[in-house]
């Protein structure tokens, strides 16, 4: 294919082709609500002053065929300074596609834009899932670098809605929202579901907000809405999202005050589960399964097909998805280093790393064996 290839430093430049990206969105089935241009705009406008976005183009006639929105930035990482690129959206996209249809050679000749343009030390990708055409463009670039990684980020468990879901689930958690709806009831708890426009968007924001601030989030300053940057972000990101329709809240409210809530993405008849949070003086009410199972019983109402985490912990993940889960998304890290000084050099300091750390977990197993807890990895 002849493609042409070209570079923008902005996606919200009156003259950035949305149409054409719209389109190309829509012809990359693993796309999220992350990818939509609504949330990329919001998160370049809460770009930290030292970031950079670059965005590749790669175009094939009058049809957009690649657009790669990438951050650059100089991160600290063994006592130096290394320029790093990034997907836009980093940290707060839960999950994300590539939106590439491009050839093989379109691949290749994008992946050395990347290094004429944006010379760099580490390219590295989060939250993309292990299958469609992005994966046949990375296995291609990591071949091209100088080393790579492709590590497991989360497995988010997925709850396909069915006809059985019409029924009370059985064994153990039958009995936990009993008890939840019980403690709800005898405290005159109620659920409310919000399917907020443009126009309602921001009171919405506020209310949930307010919830966060006062929750542990708040308090370990970890939440969507913690910090001025990330707060803008989730307004204008969400305001975007719901003008389209897209945004969904389910609300569990005391005395007309909201106590806990579960904010989500609906796109394509897949519910993104985004955020939650309660406020401590409730939190042995068990909202967040209750609000959860509202989902379900929402998307048996309206059609939708699934109920979807969106990301997790990759270890000790509480959430309560995993209680009904009926499949799982694979979701990786690819971190390509390049083949300049930088990128060799900070590749072999992160191997010896490695390697460093799984020869002292292996000491620690080892020594819990002299102890009769387990084996030794090397008997």
């Amino acid at each position: 294919m002849d493609y042409r290839f070209e570079w923008t430093t902005s996606l919200c430049a009156p003259d950035f082709p949305h149409e054409a990206y719209a389109r190309l969105h829509a012809l990359v089935p693993q796309a999220t609500p992350f990818n939509r241009l609504g949330w990329l705009r919001a998160a370049e406008r809460a770009l930290e002053a030292e970031q950079r976005l670059h965005v590749l183009l790669a175009w094939e006639g009058r049809e957009l065929r690649l657009c790669l929105p990438l951050v650059r930035s100089r991160e600290r990482r063994l006592g130096l300074r290394w320029t790093i690129l990034r997907h836009l959206g980093y940290p707060l996209g839960d999950r994300i596609a590539l939106l590439c249809q491009l050839d093989e050679n379109g691949r290749r000749r994008a992946r050395e834009a990347i290094h004429r343009h944006l010379p760099h030390a580490l390219l590295q990708l989060h939250e993309l899932a292990a299958d469609g055409e992005q994966q046949t463009l990375l296995e291609g670039w990591a071949v091209a670098s100088s080393s790579h990684e492709k590590r497991t980020s989360c497995r988010v468990p997925v709850h396909a809605i069915g006809e059985d879901d019409r029924r009370e689930p059985s064994g153990d958690l039958r009995y936990k929202l009993r008890r939840a709806r019980k403690r709800a009831a005898a405290c005159d708890a109620r659920i409310r579901r919000l399917s907020p426009d443009g126009a309602s968007i921001g009171a919405a924001l506020e209310t949930i907000a307010a919830v966060e601030r006062a929750s542990w989030k708040g308090a370990q300053g970890v939440g969507i809405f913690s910090g001025e940057r990330r707060r803008q972000w989730m307004r204008e990101a969400f305001g975007e999202l719901a003008a389209d329709g897209l945004v969904r809240i389910v609300l569990l409210e005391h005395g007309g005050r909201c106590i806990s809530y579960r904010l989500g993405l609906l796109e394509h008849g897949r519910l993104y589960d985004y955020n939650l949070a309660f406020l401590p003086d409730y939190a042995e009410l068990g909202s967040g399964r209750l609000l959860l199972d509202e989902w379900i019983r929402w998307g048996l109402e309206e059609g939708w097909r699934y109920v979807d985490a969106s990301r997790v912990s990759l270890r000790d993940s509480s959430h309560q998805l995993h209680e009904r889960m009926t499949g799982a998304v694979l979701q990786l890290r690819w971190s390509l280093y390049s083949r300049r000084p930088e990128g060799i050099a900070l590749g072999l300091a992160y191997r010896l790393w490695s390697a460093l750390k799984a020869r002292r977990r292996s000491a620690m197993v080892c020594a819990s064996a002299d102890t009769g807890e387990r084996p030794c990895p090397t008997e």
